[in-house]
């Protein structure tokens, strides 16, 4: 679609996000249409719970300095990052899907809008005075300029390695099952029975590698998630 100068597309990125967005909500919507929510919550409510409380005891735990009422104001955003994500790396592993969070451009645009945002609120709590992490209390004068540049070179890096981070491990996960899972059918479509006892090795191993793929999956939207929170504090309280 062309608009002015400007081309739209409407991509296989798009297309899952929009999926995934839309299960979040389903899901949170029929959790909690009864007000509320059961008060003996079934399999899908106690879900939603345990994402909840795991997110609220994150916040709580990485972000210091502030009340409960200030921090508060940063949890839904987190929430629904982590929620996001976990979901888009889970649904990368169903069959003849799409992983959102194998794609370059779409991590590193959430790490970067998302530490744009933090850079805001480090500027809006402190002013000016929030540029004095740039330089450590007691560097001699001499050295001021090189640690200046220095430090700002490793405070853009965090949004960069942020997104790379995210990226890197579930391409290569996804790419390594995906190169055993084709060796493997391949032997086993062989007529021969020696090729067929050779493909149960593997067999296992793709196995194995899906098991572990689902991990890396959670623990990666709480990576990405858990140093959301981290750099938060840094930026509320100058670490």
């Amino acid at each position: 679609m062309n608009i002015g100068n400007l081309y739209f597309s409407f991509t296989n990125s798009a297309l899952f996000m929009l999926l995934t967005l839309s299960l979040v909500l389903l899901l949170v919507y029929f959790v909690t249409k009864n007000g509320g929510g059961n008060l003996v919550p079934n399999a899908w409510q106690s879900l939603v719970e345990l994402i909840y409380d795991f997110v609220l005891n994150l916040v709580n735990e990485q972000i210091g300095g502030l009340s409960g009422n200030v921090k508060q104001k940063f949890f839904p955003c987190i929430l629904v990052t982590f929620t996001f994500l976990l979901f888009c790396n889970l649904q990368g592993m169903i069959p003849y899907s799409f992983t959102v969070t194998s794609h370059f451009l779409i991590t590193l645009g959430l790490s970067f809008s998302i530490f744009i945002g933090i850079t805001i609120v480090g500027f809006q709590r402190h002013g000016l005075h929030f540029l004095s992490f740039l330089l450590p209390a007691g560097v001699p004068l001499p050295l001021a300029p090189f640690l200046v540049l220095l430090e700002l070179i490793s405070y853009c890096f965090r949004a960069l390695s942020l997104g790379i981070r995210l990226f890197a491990n579930m391409m290569a996960g996804h790419s390594l099952v995906k190169i055993l899972s084709g060796f493997a059918w391949t032997m086993l479509c062989m007529n021969d029975i020696f090729f067929f006892i050779g493909d149960l090795g593997p067999l296992f191993i793709v196995l194995a590698l899906t098991g572990l793929e689902l991990g890396v999956a959670i623990l990666q939207a709480y990576v990405f998630t858990i140093l959301i929170c981290i750099y938060l504090n840094d930026a509320i309280n100058l670490h």
